[in-house]
């Protein structure tokens, strides 16, 4: 038994709404021919599409047997259709390539019958309908009745309880039509049959019951069919049967329609062939572009990394205003006068406003944010971060002469100015001769010895490195004490480098900068040593914390200028030992490294640790306010402490101590534009006094 109960179904469009059912409420007997009749727009297909499970009712419930279809989903409606619904639609919807035969069975795929069992029920619903010989044709090769007793068959063959026909005999003659409707009249005999028309008249002779619809609404019954109604309680929701087809059923379907259409099958399966390879090609392109990108990205990365320090100058604005580019400079005044070019002191203001603090505390925690957008874009060597740690290295040269790494034994007080000019230069060209490092010309004269970027775990030495640049001689360092020699791409280190780092003696040295300085012209000789000779050269690392030693004050004296002081400390110094030998590749563009010695970042975190357990620092720790090194306070409370620490701070100054302070405030003061002209005339004779006259100058 089918029920509609208080069906409603609306239609919307934007702001248009249709109400196709209103509320509307039936019982139809489990074998009965009803009619439905109505005038267009009544509802009438609406109704018959809600009871085929086609369309979906927005309130009421539709019950067959007892089971609700309140909560039935897409696979429940499947099932639904499949074994309790028949449909003969007006246009018949056969499939014109297959044969009639084929068009009844393929109602029986879907539900998983064998092919035995499908051919044979197949061909006794065509039997049942007049159409037993005629199994092998096609639609195309039979009327308009013929196909729509097809439909019916086809509709039929599942044993459906429900036949459900939409205007069958819309598109027929009236002797076809009465041949169709004598049929469903035949087959209501057993089953319940439910078809929609605008032929009053056919409804009349053959339906046994006649609904009738006006706007939504059922506005008569013929013959009403009335049951008690059952409770929601009472209702069951279960599945109608198995709904599925092999997949081999599928296959099978699905080769035979390719068989039918052999001409536009070749065609698509050649314009589809056409487009995959064309697909093919652009993605191989297109991942061939990538992968070149990403390659380019990575060299450039490579050659370009990303360092931000602590300080930061801007050498673009520098180069804007230097002298060099002087002349592309607008002018704005005439060539008809003298006139003062304040380039100079433009370039000095801007040396000054260009340098910069950067807040790398706040970077930083920007950086360990998890969330930030940076990481998107960071590679595989990720961020990492190091410090700078201050230490000197000491080594002898041939003839057992002290010599400080950093150039400073080579710089006596009387050094001229060729000299001082050659050293920089030096310096300059990074210690290597390629002139490319012009990171040491903002920071120390002489900066030998680097930390080498760390692999991405922080330690060892990065990929990066290994990949561009050739390790000629040794091992790459691991240890913190170990180190390795950095050339240039000619195998090479300039010359004042070898004199700093004590290869040469230092005294050859000076015996050139004496000729330098009688105008004589220099004669060097091409000199060589081997990977051996260089990686069995013996340097002694001083940390800055053991550059300080406690005196009877409380107070610690610094040793760096006490030769003698720092000789027995090489006792317990760090040795360093050269494992190896490297050079850049020939197609590096931008250096690594700029300096001749490169440490891991093994040795940093020694230093940190072992600074951190060094008397100094542990003495500073305990008098937060006052400096150790000098006694005087951090912060003065006011101008009359800040006099009282100076008297004390420089009553402590030896002689050499007061002279080198005393040219300083000079050079200070001249520099500022603000000494007098007794300050102009002791710059003037500066360079003739002596350490004792420029400390009573001092004092005085």
């Amino acid at each position: 038994m089918l029920q509609i109960k208080h069906i409603r179904k609306q239609y919307i469009t934007g702001n248009l709404v249709q109400q196709a059912l209103d509320g509307g409420s039936l019982n139809f007997r489990e074998n009965e021919f009803v009619s439905i009749l109505g005038p267009s727009g009544s509802g009438k297909t609406t109704l018959l599409n809600i009871i085929g499970g086609l369309d979906r009712y927005d309130d009421g419930d539709l019950i067959i047997n007892g089971i609700s279809t309140k909560k039935y989903k897409d696979r429940d409606w499947d099932s639904y259709r499949n074994h309790t619904i028949g449909f003969v639609f007006q246009s018949y919807n056969l499939i014109p390539h297959q044969s009639v035969l084929a068009n009844v069975e393929l109602a029986l795929t879907i539900s998983g019958i064998s092919k035995a069992e499908r051919r044979e029920r197949a061909k006794k619903a065509l039997e049942e309908v007049g159409l037993g010989d005629q199994i092998h044709k096609k639609p195309n090769q039979m009327s308009g009745g013929q196909m729509q007793r097809v439909a019916i068959a086809r509709a039929l063959v599942n044993n459906p309880k429900v036949l459900l026909a939409d205007e069958p005999t819309g598109a027929l003659d009236t002797e076809t039509s009465v041949q169709v409707m004598e049929l469903l009249k035949e087959v209501a005999k057993d089953r319940l049959v439910i078809m929609v028309t605008h032929n009053p008249e056919l409804a009349e002779e053959y339906a046994t019951r006649i609904v009738r619809l006006r706007d939504g609404k059922i506005t008569d019954d013929s013959n009403p069919y009335l049951v008690e109604e059952a409770s929601e309680e009472t209702l069951r929701h279960e599945n109608m049967g198995k709904s599925s087809m092999s997949y081999l059923t599928a296959l099978s379907l699905s080769f035979n329609n390719l068989k039918t259409k052999k001409a536009r099958t070749l065609l698509t399966a050649f314009a589809g062939s056409i487009g995959i390879i064309g697909i093919a090609l652009i993605l191989s392109l297109s991942n061939g572009v990538n992968n070149y990108i990403t390659d380019i990205q990575k060299s450039t990365m490579t050659s370009y990394p990303i360092t931000i320090e602590a300080q930061a100058l801007d050498f673009s604005s520098i180069i804007e205003i230097s002298p060099g580019h002087a002349e592309e400079m607008d002018i704005e005044h005439e060539k008809d006068a003298v006139y003062m070019n304040s380039m100079d002191l433009e370039l000095a203001s801007t040396v000054t406003t260009s340098l910069t603090q950067n807040n790398l505390t706040e970077f930083k925690k920007y950086l360990d944010d998890e969330d930030s957008e940076i990481h998107e874009y960071v590679g595989d060597n990720g961020i990492l971060y190091t410090y700078d740690t201050k230490f000197g290295v000491y080594t002898t040269d041939p003839e057992g002469e002290f010599v400080n790494t950093d150039g400073s034994t080579l710089q006596e007080a009387k050094q001229s100015a060729a000299s001082s000019m050659i050293s920089g230069i030096g310096s300059s060209m990074g210690g290597n001769g390629d002139g490319s490092a012009m990171s040491s010309m903002v920071s120390r004269a002489s900066d030998n010895f680097e930390e080498l970027l760390p692999d991405s775990d922080g330690t060892g030495v990065s990929n990066a490195i290994k990949d561009n640049y050739e390790l000629l001689y040794g091992e790459w360092p691991v240890a913190y004490d170990e180190v390795v020699l950095v050339l240039n791409k000619n195998n090479e280190i300039a010359a004042t480098t070898i004199y700093e780092l004590g290869i040469l003696p230092s005294s050859e040295y000076k015996e050139l900068m004496e000729q330098l300085e009688d105008g004589e012209k220099l004669e060097t000789q091409l000199q060589q040593w081997s990977y051996e000779d260089i990686c069995d050269k013996q340097f002694y690392l001083i940390p800055a914390c053991d550059m300080y030693v406690e005196n009877e004050n409380g107070t610690f004296d610094c040793i760096a200028d006490d030769e003698e002081a720092l000789g027995e400390r090489f006792e317990d110094a760090v040795k360093l030992k050269v494992t190896g030998v490297i050079r850049p590749d020939e197609d590096l563009e931008n250096l690594f490294i700029n300096a001749p010695f490169g440490y891991t970042r093994e040795l940093t975190d020694y230093l940190i640790q072992y600074t951190e357990e060094s008397a100094v620092v542990k003495a500073q720790e305990e008098n937060a306010d006052i400096n150790v090194v000098n006694g005087m306070s951090f912060e003065p409370k006011d101008d009359a402490a800040k006099i009282s620490d100076v008297k004390i701070y420089l009553s402590g100054l030896g002689v050499s101590d007061k002279a080198k302070l005393c040219k300083e405030m000079l050079v200070a003061s001249a520099a500022a534009g603000s000494g007098s002209g007794t300050d102009a005339a002791m710059m003037a004779n500066m360079g003739s006094m002596g350490e004792t006259e420029l400390a009573a100058m001092m004092d005085q």
